[in-house]
């Protein structure tokens, strides 16, 4: 008896294990810019499946240690699917990093990795949701991405429109779309079909599981206003310290201590005043230097200083430097600390030389994020707009991916 009650609960525990969902874990201070991208330049991979998708970073360390990947396939909501790896992956996974080069004339020194895949030891059988796992030598999870993979079997067509509701006329944005696959019948879409609905490559405010709101043939139509509306939120700003001595219109002054240091003029807040086009790529970063020809190991890494304003509005809350170049996370290394000399809040980070999209986002008291306190929010901001379309057909282990659609409010329409 007592041996069968220690088989129940290891069996409860794994399964219960086996079932967490999984989150994208952030690396150590050792790993920077992390660059994760399918065939296009946006750092959200989302292929068709046979595609390849990419990954490099830098360790620190510079100590050519070793590094190791992993695959998870996962269902709609990130849990781990049913499938067993063979059914999955073609070859095998946890193999070694190999393609990895030391930084070239750099101040600060650093090992590069890149990985891709499929390779020789690997590929992908199935669509659907996936992790990267990345683990060091002592098999430590460094860190996590999310990515995925879809088969070309429905046509989305999507618009964006202006929120009809009047309370957020003039903040809110609308999706609209329509699903039509292609030579295959859906008998029960609400049990059949999911949808994700992703503004700007950020998984926090997805809008999922959404039912269609009618059906006409084999046609699926999500015509809805508020259900599938997202604040529009402002553009990001940006700096470029791609030449490094030479400020750009963003940066006030440029020092040297060892590294150098980057300047940014002191930001505004921009919740109360009127919305200005300033054209952005939606919190991303792209790594290049004018001081070398191989932006990888030849890009130095800078320490870029931001400020912000004390405003009474926003008090001492947690004020966060926010962009792709952290995947987004509130981390301490990116907090705003209070100034008493200049009356700024102010933070200062370390970044690989490029070009950068950021903006300035609050933490709120249950630990979630204000996205648009600092920034405010204009129904004009150009937003892109992704629909990932998931399929389970009555009997299937998995949820796969059968189509996605896009569309970007810079042409939005009533």
């Amino acid at each position: 008896m007592r041996l069968f009650l220690k088989q129940l609960f290891f069996f409860f525990l794994t399964t219960q294990l086996y079932s967490q969902i999984q989150e994208e874990v952030n690396p150590p201070e050792n790993i920077k810019t992390i660059i994760f991208k399918g065939p296009t330049e946006d750092q959200f991979p989302v292929i068709k499946l046979g595609d390849p998708i990419y990954l490099e970073f830098d360790d620190l360390t510079a100590s050519e240690q070793d590094f190791y990947y992993k695959i998870v396939h996962c269902d709609y909501d990130w849990s781990p699917s049913e499938l067993l790896k063979s059914q999955y992956l073609r070859g095998t996974d946890n193999q070694r990093i190999i393609n990895y080069r030391n930084s070239f004339n750099t101040l600060e020194s650093y090992s590069n990795y890149h990985l891709t895949i499929p390779n020789k030891a690997v590929s992908l059988k199935v669509s659907g949701n996936y992790v990267l796992e990345i683990y060091n030598s002592n098999y430590e999870l460094q860190f996590s991405r999310r990515f995925v993979v879809y088969k070309d079997l429905a046509k989305v067509v999507a618009t964006t429109r202006n929120s009809r509701n009047f309370d957020f006329i003039n903040q809110k944005q609308s999706v609209q779309f329509t699903i039509n696959p292609f030579n295959f019948q859906l008998v029960n879409p609400l049990k059949e079909v999911k949808v994700i609905i992703i503004q700007n490559y950020q998984w926090s405010n997805a809008i999922i599981n959404v039912p269609p709101q009618y059906s006409v043939g084999n046609s699926l139509a999500y015509k809805y206003d508020i259900e599938t509306s997202f604040f529009g939120g402002n553009e990001f700003l940006n700096f470029d310290t791609s030449d490094l001595r030479a400020p750009s219109s963003a940066i006030s002054r440029i020092d040297y201590q060892e590294l150098y240091h980057h300047y940014l003029f002191t930001d505004n807040y921009r919740f109360d005043k009127a919305y200005t086009y300033f054209p952005d790529i939606n919190g991303d970063f792209v790594v290049r230097t004018l001081q070398g020809e191989d932006s990888s190991r030849e890009s130095e890494y800078t320490i870029i200083h931001f400020s912000l304003p004390y405003t009474i509005d926003i008090g001492l809350n947690e004020i966060y430097v926010y962009g792709k170049f952290n995947n987004y996370a509130l981390e301490e290394g990116n907090k705003m600390n209070y100034n008493s000399e200049t009356g700024n809040m102010e933070a200062a980070i370390k970044f690989k030389q490029g070009f950068y999209n950021y903006k300035y986002v609050l933490k709120t008291e249950d630990g979630g994020i204000d996205l648009n306190k600092v920034s405010g929010n204009f129904n004009f901001t150009e937003n892109n707009y992704l629909i990932l379309v998931y399929y389970r057909n009555f009997g299937d282990l998995y949820d796969s991916i059968i189509g996605i659609g896009s569309t970007n409010s810079e042409n939005i329409t009533n």
